[in-house]
This record gives C-alpha cells, structure tokens and sequence, in this order.
C-alpha cells in the first residue's frame, strides 16, 4: 500500500509543518481523514438502514417461498428495486476505505519512510505527547485500554440490532481483540506503536460521534413520520 502511504504521509507532514507537534498533528491528521471519508461513510450507512428496515419484509418472503428459490430470488430482487435498496451497497465504500485504512497504518508504522522522508529527518522531531516518550513505541496500558474502549464506544452506536446475539458478541469481542492487538498480546513485542493507537482512538471517537449525530435526527424523522 505504498502508493497510498506516500500521500496520506505527505498530508501528515504538512499538518505537522503547520502544528509542529507530532502527537497533535495525528490527531488532527485522524479527523481530516474521517471528514475525507464522511460520503462514503454516509453511502455505507444509508444502505445499512435501509437493508435493516426490509428484514421483516425480507422474512415474510423467505417463509413464503421456502420452497421455491427461484420465485424467493425473483421476490426478493423485486423488493429491493420497489425500495431503491442496493444490497452490496454497504460493501462497496467499504471495500474502498479499507485500503485507504491499510494505508494510513503503513504511514503511521513507519513515519521516518513515508512522513519526514527519512529515518534521520525522524530521528530529529519531538515523538513525546502527553505522557508517551515515544510514539513509535508501544504504550503497555493506557493507550491500548483507550482504544479498546473507543471501539466498543464506536460498536455499540454502530450496532444496528440489540438483540442479535452475534452482533452483541462482536461488540465485546472486538474490542477486547483491538486492547490485545495494540498492546501485543498475540505477537510480544509487536503491538502497535502509540501513534497508531492515537490514529484508531480518535477515528473510534469521530465515528461514534458521527453515528450518533446521524442516528438521532433519523429517528425523530421516522418517530414524526408515524
């Protein structure tokens, strides 16, 4: 994902030269990201909510025509033109932020590559913020206790059905599994370094507070609507 580290790190090199703390400069770097990626996350949630809304119609045709498939496909494909819905249209901006994801991670890995040019230029930068000496380092506890907890944050908003068992096993599941990868649990000595947990930790923080700001005005829409 070099093609996509090198401009990514060139945008966290110039809120760097603007801010001139590197700490900070993820920080805002995260949220210019996020804003970047908002119509795509917005795409991604529309056909979400539209798709969850059609479950109870979706099921009713399932019982209908258990046994005949090809009548169900037919009914089904029906259903979705009727509602405008687009079943793999959650998946589509999806599949496009993931590399952009893949991409930022390798910027924030390895900044003396793909921020500063250099491991030397690096070396000669301020990677202190708050109580981190290092943000190449990984932080054994505050920071990976943080990202866990902005991402069960970020997974409790996004969940769209409370009672799914599966969904509510994921919400704690994932992140326990996101604590262990940035502290380095599965492979000692290679979590996350601090940057990087700084990176997922705020991206939590905007896309819950992102759902939620969406999610609200939504509701009160379809609660006037009834």
């Amino acid at each position: 994902m070099n093609a996509l580290a090198q401009p990514l790190g060139a945008l966290l090199k110039l809120i760097y030269d603007l801010i001139g703390n590197y700490g900070l400069s993820i920080i805002v770097f995260t949220i210019v990201v996020k804003l970047l990626m908002v119509p795509l996350t917005l795409k991604q949630m529309r056909s979400m909510k539209v798709i969850q809304e059609l479950q109870p119609k979706l099921k009713e045709l399932q019982e209908k025509y258990k046994n005949d498939k090809e009548k169900l496909n037919i009914k089904t494909m029906e259903l979705y033109k009727e509602h405008k819905a687009n079943p793999l249209g959650g998946c589509l901006p999806l599949l496009i932020q993931f590399p952009i994801i893949i991409g930022l991670f390798a910027a924030l890995r390895d900044p003396g590559a793909y921020v500063f040019g250099s491991p030397e230029a690096y070396a000669q930068i301020d990677t202190s913020f708050l109580w981190l000496s290092n943000l190449n380092q990984v932080d054994p506890w505050i920071l990976p206790i943080l990202a866990g907890l902005t991402t069960y944050l970020s997974s409790i908003t996004m969940s769209a059905n409370k009672t799914d068992q599966s969904q509510k096993m994921m919400t704690y599941f994932f992140p326990v599994m996101i604590f262990a990868m940035s502290k380095g649990v599965f492979f000692p000595g290679g979590g996350f370094p601090a940057g990087v947990v700084i990176y997922w930790v705020v991206s939590s923080l905007f896309q819950a507070v992102q759902q939620i700001l969406i999610t609200k005005p939504y509701a009160k829409l379809k609660e006037g609507s009834n």
